[in-house]
């Protein structure tokens, strides 16, 4: 049985992967852990949920049996459970997305010394749009251009998704472009669209789960790419796929690209 640790365990994801754990026949699930001071900690999860992120405590919970911890908490704190997951020599799935600069670059440290996976989208779905996108913006060549559209949730805190600017990255990497070739929404007398422009807009509405779509259109016709997240049971089976895939694997930073192509 693979020893699953949780990390932002109260959070939507967090409760979404301990149900599937528990229905799972190769995980059993070795801890859950949430900031001090979370609703809920010690009550709802009773004492499964230590207050993290004390060093104590993290070593109770995960050296205490985890082969394997999965974190769906806040940006910062996935960049010190990287540096701490180091210590006790214990690979990490990271589904949090905006991480800074200097929070990558924890993490990039941390997988010199363990297995760290990060994707911005964990569904099989979503990384399979990325692989067909960068095909589709290759072979349409310089006369599409290429919009893309993500629709989250209201309580979604960041913009773009991760999600579109992994899209975007994919798509500008096949046509030979950069980040330097993206802009964020319009606004004002833009004039006529520039050839080698993609374009990244945000709709935040309800409870959208998660809908991109990648729009390819030249002067006559136009093809559009879409994936629409259901449920976030989505998200979390892919999540436990990657953890599945991590344990056999060395230090170094992976993808949701590793995991579908073994």
């Amino acid at each position: 049985m693979i020893k699953v640790g949780i990390n932002g365990a109260l959070g939507k994801m967090g409760r979404m992967l301990i149900g599937l754990i528990a229905e799972s026949k190769d995980m059993v699930l070795a801890s859950a852990t949430e900031a001090k001071g979370t609703q809920g900690v010690g009550k709802k999860l009773s004492t499964l949920v230590p207050e993290a992120p004390a060093k104590v405590v993290l070593k109770d919970a995960y050296t205490g049996g985890a082969d394997v911890v999965i974190d769906f908490s806040a940006h910062a704190a996935s960049a010190a459970l990287a540096q701490a997951m180091v210590e006790f020599n214990t690979p990490i799935v990271i589904g949090t997305t905006g991480l800074t600069p200097e929070e990558k670059q924890v993490v990039k440290e941390a997988a010199l010394h363990i297995p760290i996976l990060m994707a911005p989208n964990m569904s099989v779905g979503a990384n399979v749009l990325f692989d067909i996108a960068a095909k589709t913006a290759k072979a349409l060549g310089e006369d599409f251009d290429i919009e893309i559209i993500e629709a989250h949730h209201r309580f979604k805190k960041d913009a773009p998704s991760g999600t579109a600017l992994e899209a975007a990255r994919r798509v500008a990497e096949a046509r030979g472009l950069s980040s330097k070739d993206f802009i964020y929404g319009r606004e004002g007398e833009t004039g006529a669209r520039p050839q080698n422009q993609i374009a990244i807009h945000s709709v935040r509405a309800g409870d959208i789960v998660g809908d991109h779509t990648i729009l390819f259109s030249c002067l006559g016709e136009r093809l559009e790419l879409k994936h629409q997240a259901h449920t976030r049971v989505a998200f979390a089976r892919g999540a436990l796929r990657a953890a599945r895939w991590l344990i056999a694997q060395g230090p170094g930073i992976y993808g949701m690209r590793e995991v579908l192509e073994s």
